[in-house]
């Protein structure tokens, strides 16, 4: 099936069902100018002399954050702003299909914050967010812009001296219960299922994608992903591009 036919499937599918959820990942933000982390072009391929001596998983470790937090946080002010990135097509077309009341929910596995930008509402951060700090002392809450305008190396809290960390999910940590419950029962009720922008690696996060026990699987990706035979359509391409071409009438 050529890929025209494919978008003409894909308008089907979601003109049918009644329940959709979108699964996403790193692929969906690329077009906003986001580098992913595996693509040849992506973060972990960026080579930095700073930070040669160290593997990309460590450097967005918990142990790093502990033993190094010097170092890792000069990692993240350098590669995670995402304060002034805007969302793309895919993120746009997402919160429309919302609006009409035909999807349920995105599930996310980025940290930037852009469905909500775009206007999504039912947005399920499993990796947390860049846009959210708290202090792991006295867990006050603060924004993006003080960790990204702090003159401190380590960014302290004001009110006990607590290092304040991002609310994200770093290697060697747990995946957020709240956002990790609210998934499976999105998953669950779903008609449809359309994975985009992922290559289904990180684990747990891609066993979503295995779970799904609804009548249509969807893979919307640039290259093959695990799951591709498990699908009932699969399309190799942008995920913004397929979206904008897709009709939600």
């Amino acid at each position: 099936m050529e890929t025209e036919d494919k978008i003409k499937e894909l308008s089907r599918i979601i003109s049918e069902c009644k329940h959709i959820v979108f699964f996403g990942g790193a692929g969906v933000s690329t077009e906003s100018g986001i580098p992913d982390f595996r693509s040849k072009d992506g973060l972990y391929n960026q080579h930095d002399v700073k930070f040669d001596r160290y593997s990309p998983e460590y450097l967005l470790s918990i142990d790093c954050l502990i033993d190094h937090p010097d170092v890792f946080y000069e990692f993240y002010r350098q590669k995670l702003d995402c304060r002034t990135i805007e969302p793309n097509k895919a993120h746009i077309r997402l919160a429309e299909l919302e609006k009409m009341g035909k999807l349920d929910g995105v599930i996310t596995q980025n940290i930037d914050g852009l469905h909500q930008k775009a206007g999504s509402r039912n947005v399920q951060e499993i990796h947390g967010s860049t846009l959210r700090n708290y202090c792991m002392k006295c867990h006050k809450k603060y924004d993006a812009e003080f960790i990204f305008r702090s003159e401190d190396k380590i960014p302290k809290c004001p009110e006990c001296g607590g290092m304040v960390r991002p609310d994200v999910t770093l290697y060697g940590e747990g995946l957020p219960q709240t956002a990790w419950v609210e998934s499976m029962r999105l998953i669950y009720r779903a008609d449809c299922l359309i994975v985009g922008g992922t290559s289904l690696a990180v684990q747990p996060a891609a066993s979503l994608a295995y779970q799904f026990p609804g009548k249509y699987l969807v893979i919307i990706n640039r290259d093959k992903t695990p799951a591709d035979r498990n699908a009932q359509l699969v399309i190799h391409d942008s995920i913004g591009k397929v979206l904008d071409l897709t009709s939600f009438d």
